[in-house]
């Protein structure tokens, strides 16, 4: 898989990815994370990537042209004979649909994928025409789209084949389907403060262990998220 994402900033990408599970991803091959900078794309000697909106208003617009021409050179060229390539344009916006677990899978299974950040007081609207969905990570206003940019792609890489082990994909398949948090959960000490780790998880019968776990996801989740589980 090969994930691409549009900024401003790319500056802030290149530290983060070297480590965690999307460094590890990236040293397996098993995706390529290409960031590329928006200014490249602007053709005039000062780089201009933004503009006042039309009809008054505070702060600067990131212009549909700029961005377009970035868009249309980040896409992959599809050889001949692989008519089944996948490939999807996302612009990260506070507007947008919200990103959830569901999304990461679907994301997961695609060829490529195109994060764009937006910054400034937004993007010209009719860069709309030339993305595929607008996804927002949460009911609140972030300074650009980089930062989103960076979770999206967290949370889609510990889902694609081989980047983590085969006992910790497990243990996430088996909550991701139904889209559960994950059960709280205790080191040591057993006792800190007369704060006791639950006896069931002291117990050994690992049944009893699986079956508790599973409860308490549930439990968690209808306490945190606003949903019904019943499909």
């Amino acid at each position: 898989m090969v994930i691409t994402i549009l900024t401003l900033f790319p500056q802030v990408f290149r530290e983060i990815f070297e480590f965690s599970i999307v460094g590890k991803a990236l040293k397996k091959e098993r995706v390529k994370i290409e960031i590329v900078n928006i200014r490249d794309y602007a053709q005039d000697k000062h780089r201009t990537v933004d503009d006042k909106p039309y009809g008054g208003g505070t702060g600067m617009l990131l212009r549909v042209d700029v961005l377009n021409r970035a868009i249309e050179a980040s896409k992959i060229k599809i050889s001949e004979g692989k008519l089944k390539f996948k490939e999807k344009i996302i612009l990260l916006d506070p507007s947008g649909k919200i990103f959830n677990q569901a999304k990461a899978r679907k994301y997961s299974h695609l060829d490529h994928l195109i994060l764009v950040c937006g910054h400034y007081e937004g993007v010209d609207s009719r860069i709309n025409n030339f993305v595929d969905e607008n996804i927002s990570i949460g009911q609140y206003i972030l300074t650009g789209g980089e930062i989103p940019a960076i979770v999206v792609t967290d949370s889609i890489v510990r889902l694609i084949p081989g980047v983590l082990s085969k006992r910790e994909a497990t243990e996430i398949e088996s909550f991701t389907k139904k889209d559960l948090l994950e059960a709280p959960q205790w080191t040591r000490p057993s006792s800190y403060k007369q704060l006791k780790v639950p006896k069931i998880l002291l117990s050994g019968d690992h049944g009893l262990v699986k079956q508790w776990r599973s409860d308490q996801a549930l439990k968690r989740t209808r306490q945190n998220i606003k949903f019904s589980l019943s499909k």
